[in-house]
Formats: structure tokens, sequence, C-alpha cells
């Protein structure tokens, strides 16, 4: 079965070329290259020219105006940062980490070692003897390739993060994922692929960062022979800087495997951020997903699940907090298209000031899927008379003999629950950020890195 969720491609004699679509292509694409990259990319290329960026016209779009983004002058700059990422990485990461700057892969700042025979944890560029084979059979393969973002992301992809697991394969630490984005005006093209073979089991952590303004970077000078870093004070230290991530994951859940996933977007305030994570799950696997909105002044994370076996078990918890004019967007679907499958969803919103939250889930449950279990849930909480959400579950079944929920609320701060608790001593404020802490923690507690959830915990409290 396969899933439409972006219509974002016309016929040429229906619209005119989009000329801001294009000027992003031709800054992106990447160098003629032989082999088989070059084969994907050339391919994805060709279909983002016949392509246009949606508008508030498409369904899957109409909650989420993408004319701020055509207005940025997106440059072709390729300097390159090496901030201090200290604060990013977990205590129990282990020195296993990637990290890559500006969809640059930087091996300063990367530690992987220590890893059970069988695990790669590597960029593209450097894969161990064996693996580039194996890659390819992967790579840029998972449904859904054809929407005009992941297309776009394919196509100017120069290389990638790539965690392998091998056959039966447990890997006790988690794996850090650390993409850093700085510069005004940058376009990155963050890329993963993650593999769990047969019987594996892994813990993946993806997250998505700037470097704080006012901070000291450490500059790759161009003028050293040796290539080495020098410091440098940032320029407009306290401005925001206004960039553009446009990120792709593809994972593959073999049989009887597990992957538990986070997923942290923490963009700047004045960052652009378009995700999509693509799940393919194989007979008896499980796969589980910890999404956590915060950043970025337009984001969307776009979650696509697709079953391709039987028995296979799913868990989605998401997370979006935003404030001000920041505007989040999460669309998931999944695909349920064998029986015996559960699928569990909780997806929940903390609206504040003027920001717009969008959350549209959708369950595809065909004749083939009977004896399905699956549940969709969306929970908002609006802190302001201002704040806005938009919620659309959806579930579309032809089979007849499952079990299926799905349902949204929206709701604020009641007066009698502050009033309560300030009738204990706690003050208002503190009432009032108890409350939200209590809202969150549902999500947060799922996460299974205990420095991962203090760090978020701390981030509601102050939120």
């Amino acid at each position: 079965m396969s899933i439409e969720v972006s219509p974002s491609r016309i016929s040429n004699t229906l619209v005119d070329k989009d000329a801001f679509l294009s000027g992003l292509l031709d800054k992106v694409v990447a160098s003629k290259s032989e082999g088989w990259l070059q084969d994907v990319r050339s391919s994805a290329a060709d279909w983002v020219r016949q392509s246009r960026l949606p508008t508030t016209r498409d369904e899957e779009w109409r909650f989420a105006d993408l004319s701020a983004l055509r207005e940025v002058q997106f440059n072709n700059n390729v300097e390159t940062f090496l901030p201090n990422i200290t604060p990013f990485l977990l205590p129990e990461r282990n020195n296993n980490s990637l990290v890559f700057v500006n969809g640059v892969y930087a091996p300063e700042l990367s530690a992987v070692s220590g890893l059970p025979d069988g695990v790669v944890v590597s960029n593209l560029a450097n894969l161990p003897g064996g693996y580039d084979e194996r890659v390819r059979q992967y790579l840029a393969q998972a449904s859904g390739d054809r929407e005009v973002f992941t297309a776009l992301n394919t196509a100017g992809m120069t290389d990638a993060a790539v965690v392998w697991v091998g056959k039966n394969v447990v890997v006790e630490t988690p794996i850090s994922l650390v993409f850093v984005a700085d510069g005004e005006g940058r376009i990155s093209l963050p890329r993963c692929l993650v593999v769990a073979e047969s019987g594996s089991q892994v813990t993946l952590v993806e997250e998505y960062t700037n470097r704080p303004s006012g901070s000291p970077v450490p500059h790759r000078d161009g003028n050293r022979q040796d290539g080495g870093w020098t410091h440098r004070e940032a320029e407009n230290a306290e401005e925001e800087r206004v960039y553009f991530n446009n990120a792709v994951t593809e994972v593959w859940v073999e049989e009887n495997a597990q992957v538990s996933h986070t997923r942290i977007e923490s963009d700047g305030a004045e960052a652009f951020h378009i995700g999509k994570t693509a799940v393919m799950q194989a007979r008896c696997s499980r796969y589980s997903c910890n999404a956590v909105s915060l950043g970025g002044r337009f984001s969307r994370h776009n979650l696509e699940i697709f079953q391709t076996g039987e028995q296979t078990e799913t868990t989605l918890n998401g997370l979006t907090m935003i404030k001000g004019k920041q505007l989040g967007d999460t669309h998931s679907a999944i695909a349920l298209n064998h029986p015996h499958s559960v699928s569990r969803q909780l997806h929940k919103c903390i609206v504040g000031d003027r920001a717009h939250a969008v959350f549209n889930g959708k369950v595809f449950v065909p004749k083939l899927a009977q004896l399905t279990d699956a549940t969709q849930l969306n929970r908002n909480l609006l802190l302001s008379s201002k704040a806005r959400v938009d919620t659309k579950p959806q579930l579309e079944i032809t089979a007849d003999n499952v079990k299926c929920a799905h349902g949204a609320t929206v709701s604020q701060l009641e007066d009698d629950e502050i009033f309560y608790l300030q009738s204990r001593g706690i003050n208002a404020n503190d009432a009032r950020n108890l409350l939200i802490n209590a809202f969150a923690a549902e999500i947060i507690n799922q996460i299974p890195i205990p420095s991962l959830r203090e760090t978020l915990t701390q981030t509601v409290s102050k939120f």
C-alpha cells in the first residue's frame, strides 16, 4: 500500500516552473560524480524540477504557510564552524556519537569506539569495506521518497549518518546523532540511515540544534595550510540566525528487531525545519519513537510508518512545545498492511502566546490487516487566548475484525486547579508550572535515557 502524504507535484501544463524551488535545487545539488549515489541524486533532482513547493491550497499543508520561507535569500556559503557541543552530548553515550555541522561531517567532534562487533556507526564517506553495497540497498529506498522536500534532500545528498546493527546484536548504550546548524541564510540537508538487522536491538538519539547566540565559535581558517581551527566571536552575536534544515531519516527494522528512537528538534527561534522520518517495519519488529519539537520559527515533522510484515508493534509518542509566533506541525501516517499488528500513538501540544500547533495523524487499516489493534490520541494544552491548534486524527479502515480508536482534546489550565494548589501554599506561577510539567511528563517519561529526561523536564519548567 502506498500513501500520498504531500501532493506537491503538478503537471507543467497546469503551472509554471517554481522559480524558488529551482533556486534551492541549484544551491544544494551535488557536483557530478560516478556511481550509484549519483544515479540516486540525479533521479531525485529530475523529480524536483517537475515539482513545486506546497501551498495552503494543498490539503496536507493548508495550515502550514511556507510564504515566509520563500522570502529568505539563501546563499552558497560553505564556511564550516566547529562549535562547542558538550551541552548536547549524553552522559550515557559512551563515545558513541556522530556530529554534523551544517550538514557536513565533523570528525573532530565525533567519537565512536567500543561498539560491539557487527555494529557500524559512520558517515557515508568512511564506511568500512563491504558496507557500501549493503547501504546501496537501503539508502533512499524507503517508501514516500517522492515528496518534494524528501526529494530535495536526496538531490543534494553528499554524505549521511549511517547506523548499522548486525544480526542478533544488542547495543547496550545509546547512539547519538547530533546535527548543529549555524550561519545566516544557510540550507542544510541532514541525512540518516538506520538499519537494524533481524534480532538486533538499538537505542538511537537524533538531535537538531544550533550554536547558542553570543557564544564563541571555533572557525576553520582557510588560509592555514594545516586546515586547523581558530577562534573568533560570532558576528551579530545577539541576533537569531535564519537558516533552513531539511532533514530525512530512514529506519529499517528487520524481522524481530527492536529500535528505540528519540528525535529532538531544538533549532533557533528564526529557523525553518522540515523533517521526514520514514520507518519500514518487518515481521515481528518493534519500533518506538519519542519525537520532541521545541524550536524553530517554522517546524514540521512528517513521520511515516510502513508495515512490511505481520505482528509488528509500533509506539509513537510526541511532544510539541511552542510559544511566541512559532508554528509546530506534525503529520504522521501509519500504514498497517498486515494482520496482528499493534499501534499506539499519543501526541501532546503545549501552545503559548500566539503560537500555532498542527497535528494530522492518519492510520490506514486495509482489508488484509485483520486483528489490528490501533489507538491514536492528540491532547492539546493552550496557555493563551491567542494560542491556536488545528487537529485532525484520522482512521481509514476497510478491515472488519479490528480494534481501533482515535480522538483529540483541546483544553486550557483550569482556574480551579490553580486555586487548589494555591490553597496548599503554592504560588500561582509555581502552580501553573506544576500543571504544565504534569501534562508533559507523560511523554517525557517514555524516553529511555535518564539525562535526556532530566534536561527536557528542566526545559518544560522554564517554558
